[in-house]
């Protein structure tokens, strides 16, 4: 039994959604967690809130409450890939996360993550991950080590004065000459079937790429791509709808069977570098991985 280390944290929203007590809301916005084990966990001390305050079966329902506790898995996987500390000061942390390793704790994974794995090695129990990114996808992230500044760095975020460039590799067809050639890509993303999915749907772009491919050989292409917006799975579902989804992906164009995790053949996607102004020294920040994508 693998057990976090952190406690996860819930809020309650501001609309009930027709339970009564804490417990009947953990039931319902967690399905895959049976009541029982709600049950134990309560008993056991591991649903909590703010203040440290035990919850019991019995607490009532009240929107905004802030809910911790702290998940377990049966059995965790172990990611046989290392992360690197690129940048460290007193307010942020910069870090390289390999491919297959997830930012913070989700689904089988608790312990096994880039956010906790840089806590037990720095010893900053307040680190946070600033921004996500999948699981599959390697590259630079972004962690805040002190909570009175971490909202200056979400303002860079929210408000797109982050440029971020990635590097992706997809097969192309022969004689197509795509080498200098640039797109932009605008569209309305929605969630698909199953959910973690997305698509290209009606109504308002709410989604913004600019994509160029910088060298091409052997009937594969290496891209540049700058999201400008950040929504889930942007990059690969605007490369998909170029004609070119990137290689090893097992969600686009078409989703795969579930399957055990191939280490040899990991999504072609590189989150490259970074750049902003810090919001306090207000210098100009470059962060990039030295590492690249490799037609070869």
């Amino acid at each position: 039994m693998a057990i976090s280390e952190q406690p996860s944290k819930v809020s309650l929203p501001q609309i009930n959604p027709g339970v009564n007590t804490i417990l009947e809301y953990l039931v319902f916005r967690f399905p895959s967690i049976d009541e029982q084990t709600w049950r134990e966990r309560i008993a056991e001390g591991k649903v909590h809130f703010h203040d440290g305050t035990a919850i019991t079966t019995q607490s009532l329902f009240q929107a905004q409450q802030r809910i911790y506790y702290y998940r377990e898995v049966k059995q965790e996987p172990t990611i046989p890939f290392k992360e690197a500390i690129l940048f460290q000061d007193e307010h942020l942390l910069v870090a390289y996360k390999p491919h297959f390793l997830p930012v913070v704790p989700g689904g089988i994974f608790v312990n096994e993550c880039l956010q906790n794995r840089l806590r037990r090695s720095t010893g900053i129990e307040n680190l946070q991950a600033l921004h996500r990114l999948d699981r599959v996808t390697a590259g630079l992230v972004m962690l805040s080590s002190r909570p009175e500044t971490r909202h200056l760095y979400h303002q860079l975020f929210e408000t797109r004065q982050i440029r971020k460039t990635y590097q992706a590799i997809a097969h192309t067809n022969q004689g197509e000459q795509l080498t200098g050639q640039s797109w932009e890509v605008k569209n309305r993303l929605i969630q698909s079937h199953p959910r973690f999915c997305m698509r290209v749907g009606e109504g308002e772009n709410n989604s913004h790429s600019l994509i160029r491919c910088v060298q091409e050989n052997n009937g594969k292409a290496l891209f540049e791509l700058n999201p400008i917006t950040g929504k889930t799975h942007q990059l690969r579902v605007h490369m998909q709808t170029l004609g070119w989804p990137i290689l090893n992906d097992k969600y686009y164009p078409k989703l795969q069977p579930l399957s055990a995790d191939d280490y040899s053949a990991p999504l072609q996607l590189l989150a490259k570098k970074l750049q902003f102004i810090d919001p306090i020294s207000n210098q100009a920040r470059e962060f990039s991985y030295d590492g690249c994508l490799s037609l070869t």
